[in-house]
């Protein structure tokens, strides 16, 4: 269908056509990476994987970065992964599975910030091993800070994995760390070293 500009001036930027008239069979699709809604039909091909590819999960520290961080967590499947390393602050990304927990843990030397970009969980903190006395339930959009030296643990208490970032200041892991699993991370967290960038 073709617009009359004269007719109907506020259709000034309307487009020249009417897709649903041009093409009947039309579907509504959804972008698994960016989650952006788009139409599209035999004749007009589809916007994804082109125009959406998948964000590179990779430490890009300690060079200057800029990432939509809401796409690239919600994107991580690893149970850890850095995606940024530098010499006073690191950036990694989550994914705790249904049932599963970070792992009660205390950093000494570094403070540690957490947002949850999807799922919901407990988080529990405390001066001591066995007296977490700080509790709250967290979900999507919250952040919570963890000050050096607490005992912490985050328990995914939902049916969907957490996907979360952590931002430690200073670094917690080396460069280019990936944890597939919350097993790798075990095994590997007892051999950290920390290098000068």
């Amino acid at each position: 269908m073709v617009y009359n500009r004269n007719r109907d001036p506020w259709q000034i930027n309307m487009p020249m056509y009417d897709h649903d008239d041009m093409c009947p069979n039309y579907n509504m699709c959804h972008c698994p990476y960016c989650e952006y809604i788009y139409s599209t039909c035999n004749q007009f091909p589809c916007h994804y994987p082109p125009a959406c590819p998948p964000i590179k999960l990779k430490d890009c520290g300690p060079k200057p970065f800029a990432v939509n961080i809401e796409k690239a967590t919600k994107q991580n499947d690893n149970f850890r992964i850095a995606l940024w390393t530098g010499k006073y602050l690191q950036l990694t990304l989550m994914s705790i599975n249904v049932g599963e927990d970070i792992g009660l843990e205390s950093h000494p030397n570094l403070d540690q910030f957490i947002r949850i970009e999807k799922g919901q969980g407990l988080v529990k903190m405390g001066d001591r091993k066995d007296r977490l006395n700080f509790q709250a339930n967290v979900r999507d959009g919250y952040a919570f800070i963890i000050p050096a030296g607490k005992w912490h643990n985050l328990i995914n208490t939902g049916d969907i994995p957490i996907k979360l970032y952590s931002i430690y200041a200073p670094p917690q892991h080396p460069h280019s760390t990936v944890h597939i699993t919350k097993e790798d991370a075990e095994d590997n967290h007892r051999g950290y070293y920390r290098r000068d960038y």
